[in-house]
């Protein structure tokens, strides 16, 4: 989580949301993917954390499927996020600040554990959640 949190603040530098994730591979416990918002450097509204550190993971281990791997993100997912960790086959999801406004991992929906999914993930919240939640909040009191 600390690695997510360096990236986040590396969002916050480039004037992004600050949220950072990285995939770890579980059998050698190796970073395989790391990402952090980048929506409006990109211009691309789907450039979450998330997202691009999927996309990284899936490219280091050649294929979608990412059954082996553990997500650590500074903010629960929203239901995008969410929606590609399922389909990536993601074993767990660890993150550090709640979103109550579209946390998709039990704050407003629960889609990582959906009964009528054909993939469950396991998820950890709280992780570092102060810290994270003080660099989302203070990024924001910057912006108003």
């Amino acid at each position: 989580m600390s690695e997510a949190i360096a990236l986040a603040r590396q969002a916050s530098d480039l004037g992004e949301v600050p949220i950072g994730c990285v995939v770890v591979h579980d059998a050698t416990a190796d970073i395989i993917g790391r990402g952090y918002n980048r929506r409006e450097t990109d211009r691309d509204p789907t450039a979450h954390a998330e997202i691009l550190a999927i996309r990284a993971a899936a490219e280091a281990l050649g294929g979608w499927r990412l059954a082996d791997t553990t997500l650590y993100v500074t903010l629960e997912p929203c239901a995008m996020c969410a929606g590609a960790i399922v389909h990536a086959r993601i074993a767990r999801v660890i993150f550090g600040a709640h979103d109550p406004k579209t946390g998709a991992a039990g704050s407003v929906f629960d889609l990582l554990q959906h009964e009528r999914h054909n993939h469950r993930v396991e998820v950890r919240e709280g992780v570092l959640g102060d810290e994270a939640g003080e660099l989302l909040r203070g990024f924001f009191r910057t912006r108003r």
